[in-house]
């Protein structure tokens, strides 16, 4: 055994983490969890920017642990901050929430935390044992927040859908897994890459890798493992609808990268053809239907599905900047997303949430500003140039015709151009609409307007400057898909000393 093989410092942010929520457990028991639950709240919110200053912070070389079970590269550095910027940003613009309803919960941030530790084990992953570990305790954490609202029977609901659902996704992953040892006979991504070789893949190795990705799509609420994302996202409370859209995709979408290039790159093309069908299902079921939703929150699951297809094209088209595209955009998504939900965390009607779409009629009449950045986020999130998700569309696209398939852009334009649809309609709703007897009040402290604000900024600013994140995401790619490159040389794959 060697020092490398061991090193903790690779890991000490998810350390840290798993040991802030123990602590904050530890607190609860002995001070009475009912006082500390804002407090709480925010310390998690504190120790998730931590975190994420510490992953981003320098130009570190890239390192592996624990005999290549869990790599530190430019590629995770990139997912994990995101991830971490999203669950701090949700949990402080939904604190305000909580509080007005009831729902602030000691437990609630310390799941939240536990889920996102998950998440990092999950883009670390460099082995298929470490993602299952990451990917579990991410799913259980989740399963409990979907369910936090007892005394609401669609929250309950809610919770068994994703519970059952995500039971059978972990058990087809788990399948996948074990075809994968038997025929590689190795559960580590290296050891996987030396059993593909570019010529053929074993039929066996092709069935596991198969069934690891229906186990995953269903993680990015892809076509036809989607089923579960808009009842979940419409009987869930709010802010736990503000988390599933956006940190968890985030990880999901980066854990499908590292698994099919990490131990797959050698054959793109057979896991492309798999991917571009569940990426061209996503986009025009998630523009469709999406067309009919009343509620928001609904609708929003099936923006989420359409968006999860558009980010899929990048990985579909088996290039270095393919992958850069396809993080671009989950980082574009990811601002999206939480200017959104920080506008539907404020609106209110005597006191109680409202998120019908009648409920925006002419709000632009009261709140001007925040209708404003509404609109500039509805426009991005339809792809309207030059709002910052035009750009993102643009990326993958472009990575799909670069890569010769031209056919998949062609069809994307076309969903994308669909989906405009109920964007637009809830801007003309929040200027154009009905005028209503009652109308709805909108709340929300400083954190709830920065957010909304700040991502509207974002979209428009982001245009000109992309604020250093491509550069980072054209690393990022470049770490994934390079060091794939190196493991796919006929060398000895480190394996764990037998004792």
């Amino acid at each position: 055994m060697t020092a490398i093989d061991m090193n903790f410092s690779l890991i000490l942010p998810e350390i840290a983490l798993a040991l802030f929520a123990m602590a904050a457990l530890m607190l609860g028991a002995f001070f009475g969890k009912d006082r500390l639950a804002g407090t709480v709240l925010w310390l998690s919110v504190a120790a998730l920017l931590l975190a994420a200053l510490f992953v981003g912070w320098g130009d570190r070389a890239d390192g592996q642990s624990f005999w290549g079970m869990f790599i530190d590269d430019a590629f995770a550095r990139f997912a994990k901050v995101t991830a971490l910027a999203a669950a701090a940003a949700v949990l402080a613009m939904s604190a305000g929430y909580l509080d007005r309803q009831g729902l602030l919960r000691f437990e609630l941030p310390i799941l939240i935390v536990l889920a996102v530790v998950g998440m990092m084990v999950m883009v670390s992953a460099g082995d298929l044992l470490t993602l299952y570990m990451g990917l579990e305790l991410q799913s259980l954490a989740l399963y409990v927040v979907a369910a936090m609202r007892r005394d609401s029977v669609r929250s309950s609901e809610a919770g068994l859908k994703y519970f059952v659902l995500g039971s059978l996704s972990s058990g087809m992953l788990l399948y996948g897994i074990s075809l994968v040892y038997g025929f590689a006979g190795t559960t580590n991504l290296a050891g996987v890459m030396q059993a593909v070789t570019a010529e053929q893949l074993p039929m066996g190795l092709l069935f596991g890798m198969v069934f690891l990705l229906v186990g995953l799509a269903f993680k990015v609420s892809a076509v036809p493992f989607h089923m579960w994302t808009p009842d979940v996202y419409e009987g869930s409370p709010t802010p736990i609808t503000a988390f599933f859209a956006t940190a968890p995709k985030v990880a999901a979408m980066a854990l499908i990268a590292r698994l099919m290039w990490g131990a797959f790159g050698q054959v793109p093309g057979d896991w492309g053809q798999i991917i571009a069908v569940l990426a061209l299902l996503s986009m025009f079921l998630g523009s469709i239907a999406g067309i009919g939703q009343r509620d928001i929150k609904r609708l929003m699951a099936y923006s989420s599905i359409a968006h999860m297809g558009f980010a899929l094209i990048g990985l579909a088209a088996g290039t270095v900047y393919g992958v850069q595209a396809m993080l671009m955009y989950m980082a574009i998504y990811v601002v999206m997303n939480v200017g959104t939900f920080a506008f539907i965390l404020s609106m209110e009607r005597g006191g109680r949430p409202v998120t019908a779409l009648d409920d925006l009629n002419l709000l632009a009449r009261t709140e001007p500003l925040r209708a404003l950045a509404m609109l500039v986020l509805l426009f991005s999130l339809a792809g309207v140039p030059p709002m910052l998700g035009f750009f993102a569309k643009f990326g993958v696209l472009k990575a799909a015709v670069d890569a010769g398939m031209g056919w998949l852009a062609v069809l994307g334009v076309i969903a994308s151009v669909i989906g405009a649809f109920y964007y637009l309609r809830m801007a003309y709703y929040l200027y154009f609409g009905a005028e209503r007897d009652e109308p709805v009040q909108m709340h929300g402290g400083a954190a709830t307007w920065v957010a909304l604000v700040g991502a509207a900024a974002a979209m428009v600013i982001g245009a000109f400057t992309m604020f250093g994140a491509d550069r980072a995401a054209e690393r990022a790619a470049a770490s994934l898909v390079v060091a794939q490159a190196a493991v796919a040389e006929p060398v000895a794959v480190a394996t764990r000393p037998v004792d």
